[in-house]
Order: C-alpha cells, then structure tokens, then sequence
C-alpha cells in the first residue's frame, strides 16, 4: 500500500527569498519523506492547467503570471495524513489570518506572496502529482530507520 502523496510547491518569492531550506526543513522535520524534488520555471501552459480551477476569475491571469515569473521548487512528501498536515503547516492563505508558527504565518508578506502551494486533497494531490512529475521522477525508497526498527522488533 503507497502512503498517503501530497504535492508542495514554493513559489518564486520563497525562492528568491531564499526560504527553500527552512521550508523544506520544515516538512521534514515534521517526518515527512520527501520521494520527488526539482526546481522549474513553469510555462505558462502547465500554470494554466494548474490553476485551471480559477479560470473563470478575475484573478486568474495574475496567478498564472506571478507563477511563471521566476523558479519553482515543486515537490511530492509522502506519509500519513500528509496533505491535511501539510496545509496546517503552510497556515492559511492570507498571510495576514495565518496562525504565528505556520509557514506563511512566520514568512509570507501578503496573498498576493504567499510563498507556498499545497493541495487541498487527494484529488488535488493526484491531479497536481501528475501534471508537475513524470513517474520516473518520483522515488519510492524506505528510510532506514524503519528497517531498523524492524530489525530491531
């Protein structure tokens, strides 16, 4: 059985802010594995089918070019309960109502540079996994911890 899969990306601010370490840290920390990690320049047809769902909204065009402006660091953390953990860690979307603690609580400026993306479900998850990864980018592999522990056992 796959562990629950969630898709994060770090938007162009909290790369040229340099936050990709204390983000990433943050995840980790958390005991997430991280199984996929790349850094891109999206085009602007993949910021179209990702924001896809906002299409119809004023502020559509504004995504997709904010998103396309400079690098993403896009990646899959897999564990349990990951995508509903993960998005209490990011906090919530504008900055402003984030609690202290979260990502955009401690480090984004406003909605507008909210430093981070994360889905919202598994559908979302899936859906974002896909279109951000080909399969032979995502890394299946075992920390080695857990075959300690069942050495251990």
């Amino acid at each position: 059985m796959v562990a629950e899969r969630t898709f994060i990306a770090i938007k162009p601010d909290g790369v040229q802010r340099g936050l990709i370490g204390e983000i990433l840290g943050r995840f980790e920390r958390k005991g997430f594995k991280l199984i996929a990690l790349k850094q891109i320049i999206p085009s602007r047809e993949l910021a179209e089918k990702h924001y896809g769902i906002h299409r119809e909204k004023p502020f559509f065009s504004g995504l997709v070019d904010f998103i396309t402006s400079g690098p993403v660091v896009a990646m899959v953390l897999e564990g349990d309960g990951v995508i509903t953990s993960a998005r209490t860690l990011i906090g919530a979307t504008k900055p402003l109502e984030a609690n202290p603690g979260t990502i955009r609580g401690d480090l984004a400026v406003n909605i507008g540079r909210n430093v981070i993306h994360g889905s919202d479900g598994p559908d979302t998850s899936a859906f974002e996994i896909g279109l951000w990864f080909q399969p032979s980018e995502i890394n299946n592999w075992s920390p080695s911890d857990q075959i300690w522990r069942v050495e251990s056992e």
